[in-house]
């Protein structure tokens, strides 16, 4: 909820699974959050970070490290990082 300021006033915001925007709940012990930092062009973290939480569904599954890579290849994190053999 939102104030007339236009500022979050609610005490508790719930997570949603970046893959499958399902509600990560209390009592989802199997999710997990990761923050990944950003770098320049020479390598050194720049301060700023993505965040991803999975929830617990998608681990359970083994499609987590699937998730992630579709994740961070849509948001431009990752790249190919050999080229493709002729």
């Amino acid at each position: 909820m939102q104030n007339d300021k236009k500022e979050v006033v609610d005490l508790y915001i719930p997570r949603k699974c970046s893959a499958t925007n399902r509600l990560v709940t209390a009592k989802d012990h199997a999710a997990v959050q990761l923050n990944i930092g950003k770098v320049d062009d020479k390598g050194r973290l720049t301060g700023e970070v993505e965040t991803f939480a999975l929830c617990g569904f998608i681990r359970g599954k083994g499609l987590g490290d699937d998730a992630l890579n579709r994740l961070v290849r849509e948001r431009g994190l990752l790249s190919d990082l050999a080229p493709a053999e002729e």
